[in-house]
């Protein structure tokens, strides 16, 4: 029985999702552990996507195959009663096809990162969120932010022990919006590279604070080298937010 799991979790006490060799504590691993607890079995969660040390999720998707008989219901309380003291949780389990693949049947994954933009360093969001006292220019990283809308060949924006095969990408969405002190940057694509969403942000930052011009952004997309780019945004203020399986609904936003 294959089954679609939706995770939340906070990325802090976590090395990633990834499980470790050394047996680091990972999400992936501390699911699993959950899971033969649950079951009895060892065995292995595949997600839509890896996260980095210190990334949070709100809608992480997985799937595992259990050999036995059991119902969502069950699975969804029991993987929890084993998670009570984990910051990782069970959102929804649900049995699925065995043709559900939660990787390679994604059609488009969402993050958002989030921005504190005040002068006073945050209380309730430590490790949440990237604390940024300077000013910033919201029109002016909207401007620069167009520029890296589509299909473009994202070397720049990627990490250099990035392990795809090669950087082209179509990036559908990237909205820069503001809730009273935070500013949020809401991505969504079939696929990013890695570390491409930070490194984004990062450069849009620097556009907020006046370092970079909007057009800086472009020629260095242009320029299809890492150098070329701006500062990586930290990890503790990306979320990844959800996983679609089927086209766009009307009027969709990440």
């Amino acid at each position: 029985m294959r089954f679609k799991i939706i995770l939340e979790y906070d990325g802090r006490p976590f090395r990633g999702w990834q499980k470790q060799e050394n047996r680091i504590a990972s999400v992936q691993q501390t699911v699993e552990e959950a899971i033969t607890a649950f079951c009895g079995e060892q065995l292995t969660l595949v997600a839509a996507g890896r996260t980095d040390a210190g990334v949070h999720a709100l809608g992480q998707v997985c799937h595992v195959d259990f050999s036995k008989p059991t119902t969502a219901y069950t699975v969804r309380r029991a993987l929890n009663y084993h998670l009570r003291d984990k910051a990782v949780k069970v959102l929804v389990a649900e049995e699925v096809s065995e043709d559900f693949n939660a990787r390679f049947s994604a059609i488009t994954r969402t993050y958002q990162y989030r921005v504190l933009n005040r002068i006073a360093p945050p209380v309730i969001d430590v490790g949440r969120v990237w604390h940024v006292h300077y000013n910033l220019n919201l029109d002016a990283m909207r401007e620069a932010a167009k520029y890296l809308l589509g299909y473009h060949d994202f070397t720049t924006f990627r990490d250099s022990e990035c392990q795809a095969k090669h950087a082209l990408r179509t990036l559908d969405v990237l909205d820069v919006t503001t809730e009273g002190n935070y500013v949020l940057f809401d991505v969504a694509a079939k696929s990013f590279l890695h570390h491409q969403v930070r490194n984004m942000v990062g450069t849009l930052v620097l556009v907020g604070r006046g370092k970079w011009t909007p057009q800086r952004v472009k020629d260095a997309l242009e320029a299809k080298d890492r150098r070329a780019g701006g500062t990586r945004a930290p990890a503790e203020g990306l979320y990844f937010t959800s996983v679609l399986y089927e086209k766009y609904p009307k009027n969709f936003q990440a």
